[in-house]
């Protein structure tokens, strides 16, 4: 696992098979490691003091020896709209990370960050303006949940890693991340109810294929041209949109899941109709849905969201050709709804 540099193993990033291998090394008998995983990921405990099945001189042996997550909430913002309640967490090294709560007809769904800041370079994320200062543990993903789960009172069934940070940055960790989320000895959330995002690391996304696993993939595709995207994501600086599009074949040849392109609309910048037409002849041949996203304003950059009348233009012109499309409903606008708004507020304090 890369990210935190801990001085013990951190036990809440273990698999059910690991940590009984780990209880062996400390002479513990194996039945207490499937005791242990589900205090940390069904009963959703908050320290070793909480595990009352355990022996006393156990739950201390194990607190001497482990690092254990368990994020701190810092500032709950809650939408007067919708009732999205994004949260800012703090980790055991002081660095703030934020998650957001969405309630939907369909059920409740959390979106987490992978990273703490980003060094991908979006010109119209928050969340990069910092840069990078490093990778989360698997067990900080997982805890962002949990913790959610805590103070809402309510079961998450939706899943979405597309807060700060790029996942496919944090590789391993993500991985490690999605097979503890949907184990069926934790949360046990479906593969399919799991959504991560990519500006699009295409090396990580065929690699990602190769796992074949049921999540969905979404892509931050933002453009048509190479020249229009290298204006908006370093990231196409690197690779081309026509390699984009051959990894999200493959994406789909591997995995049988449909991709996601997400598409933020900036007024001026990509909303045009010609834009919805190039849009159309890129993707028309894939498995495919897109997300129009009407662009979040931040106060650092100068972009606007497009108009009304733009948005829905575009769509129809997708929509005429066969595309499957929708527009992301809005939440939390009020509440620093963008990624790294609510962050960058605490920072300055």
């Amino acid at each position: 696992m890369k990210g935190y540099k801990g001085r013990m193993v951190d036990i809440k990033s273990l698999t059910l098979e690991e940590l009984k291998k780990e209880m062996e090394r400390i002479g513990e008998k194996p039945f207490r490691a499937k005791q242990l995983y589900q205090w940390m990921h069904q009963k959703l405990a908050r320290g070793f003091d909480e595990m009352t099945n355990l022996p006393a001189a156990m739950r201390d042996r194990c607190a001497a020896l482990y690092e254990y997550t368990a994020v701190k909430q810092v500032r709950m913002q809650e939408s007067a709209i919708d009732g999205t309640k994004k949260f800012l967490f703090e980790l055991r090294d002081g660095s703030l990370v934020e998650s957001v709560w969405m309630k939907y007809k369909h059920g409740n769904s959390v979106c987490i960050s992978s990273q703490v800041g980003c060094r991908m370079g979006c010109a119209f994320c928050a969340s990069t303006l910092d840069g990078l200062e490093r990778s989360l543990l698997p067990s900080e993903m997982l805890d962002q949940i949990y913790a959610i789960t805590l103070l809402t009172g309510e079961r998450v069934s939706n899943v979405v890693v597309m807060g700060t940070g790029e996942p496919l940055d944090n590789f391993e960790n993500l991985l490690k991340f999605l097979e503890l989320l949907t184990d069926e000895n934790g949360l046990h959330i479906s593969q399919r109810n799991v959504t991560v995002s990519t500006c699009g690391l295409v090396p990580r996304m065929r690699e990602l294929a190769d796992n074949k696993l049921q999540i969905t993939l979404a892509l931050s595709l933002h453009a048509t041209t190479d020249e229009k995207r290298r204006k908006l994501m370093p990231i196409a600086n690197k690779y081309s949109i026509a390699e984009l599009m051959e990894a999200c074949a493959y994406y789909f040849e591997k995995t049988g899941r449909r991709i996601t392109f997400e598409y933020a609309l900036v007024g001026g910048v990509n909303d045009t109709k010609e834009d919805a037409r190039e849009l159309t002849e890129l993707i028309r041949s894939l498995n495919c849905h897109v997300n129009l996203i009407p662009v979040n304003p931040i106060k650092e950059r100068s972009f606007v969201q497009s108009e009304g009348e733009a948005i829905a233009a575009f769509k129809n012109k997708l929509e005429k050709n066969g595309i499957n499309v929708t527009i992301r409903r809005e939440m939390g606008r009020d509440i620093d709804g963008a990624c790294g708004q609510l962050r960058r507020r605490q920072k300055a304090l």
